[in-house]
């Protein structure tokens, strides 16, 4: 395996050439595709329902995604074990698509993520090293986030300028939610733009497993992203036929196709990108211990009928953890024929990532 020191210790060589900037991003993103096709070639990149489970490390992804009824499945994911060739390094992302040409922005970002992160996390890494009188102490957890904070800004922003240039794909009134999390040894950094919802699952003193919720479903009602839309001349309120359902809508006088987005973060949706709507990620981490079991990552449509601590016990009492994101699907389709029989169901798509080989033997489920 490329160790890490390896890595950056070239990187800030190449960052303090003569090369300009441009040459420098070209080379970093031409390596980046590199590991793609490489982790693509070795099984360690997952982007359909299955498991990762690269050489039985500890760390295991279950992910699995059923359409719903409105039409193509616009929800994709992608797994990567040992990100970056890092064997103490995983990277997992859940996108869901929305408007005509969803499934296909939900698709490109799920491409575009991984490789932008990777290239610009060499970047920041390497300038971290050339900046004089700072000691990069690569293990400290308040390092690691922040060169992950500054890594997440650069990509997202990246990512929703090369939306603009797809050729024959509308983003103008098409988008995706992305809701990632990049674990580096015992950290795990995640970063949120929509509302995907990452839930962790933890042990309590008395041996239960309880449920955190790692992320803030980012709806356009919420005081903070309320504040920032109508700052922007943005609207937010809910129709009367849809109570309690707000959106972001554009200034009074502006016309639009449909209706307004129930989001108040995602890429693309370019019409509504100067009246408040942002694809930067609100971003948070932790550090796993041993009590931490796993986090669920899931679009809306696991959420809008499951609650945490039901999907937390769900994927728990799964027998294999290979079939949990399944059983967390299939769970989630029957809870919305029960509570909402008279919707069509959205999509469902879900990944469980366990951080360990095996639950405590305390753990009661």
């Amino acid at each position: 395996m490329v160790q890490f020191a390896a890595i950056f210790t070239s990187l800030a060589r190449n960052m303090s050439s003569k090369g300009g900037k441009k040459n420098r991003l070209d080379v970093g993103r031409e390596t980046a595709d590199a590991l793609v096709k490489e982790a693509r070639k070795n099984e360690m990149m997952l982007t359909s329902s299955g498991i990762v489970n690269v050489n039985k490390s500890n760390n295991m992804a279950s992910v699995y995604s059923k359409r719903g009824k409105k039409g193509t499945n616009q929800d994709r994911f992608v797994v990567w074990e040992e990100f970056a060739c890092q064997d103490d390094m995983l990277f997992c992302g859940i996108f869901d698509g929305h408007g005509p040409w969803g499934h296909f922005v939900a698709k490109r970002v799920r491409e575009l993520m991984p490789s932008f992160l990777l290239c610009n996390w060499q970047e920041t890494l390497a300038q971290r090293l050339l900046e004089p009188n700072d000691e990069l102490d690569i293990d400290g957890c308040h390092c690691q986030y922040d060169i992950w904070k500054q890594t997440y800004f650069k990509t997202c922003s990246a990512i929703d300028q090369e939306l603009t240039k797809l050729p024959g794909i509308d983003t103008f009134y098409s988008g995706s939610t992305a809701l990632t999390i990049v674990r580096q040894g015992d950290l795990i950094v995640i970063a949120n733009i929509g509302d995907s919802r990452a839930v962790l699952a933890t042990t309590s003193d008395d041996g239960s497993l309880l449920p955190v919720q790692l992320t803030v479903d980012l709806k356009p009602n919420l005081p903070q992203e309320s504040e920032r839309i109508t700052q922007s001349n943005g609207r937010v309120f809910s129709c009367h036929d849809e109570p309690g359902v707000y959106r972001v809508w554009m200034p009074n006088g502006n016309t639009l196709e449909g209706p307004g987005l129930a989001i108040s973060r995602a890429f693309g949706d370019h019409y509504i990108k100067d009246f408040g709507l942002i694809s930067e990620p609100e971003l948070t981490h932790r550090r796993i211990t041993s009590k931490d079991q796993f986090v669920i990552l899931a679009t809306d449509g696991v959420w809008d009928v499951i609650s945490n601590q039901e999907a937390v016990e769900i994927v728990a009492s799964t027998s294999e953890r290979e079939e949990s994101a399944k059983r967390l699907v299939e769970c989630a389709v029957c809870a919305w024929k029960r509570k909402r029989p008279g919707s069509l169901m959205d999509d469902i798509s879900a990944i469980c990532l366990f951080f360990h080989g095996s639950y405590p033997s305390e753990l009661t489920i």
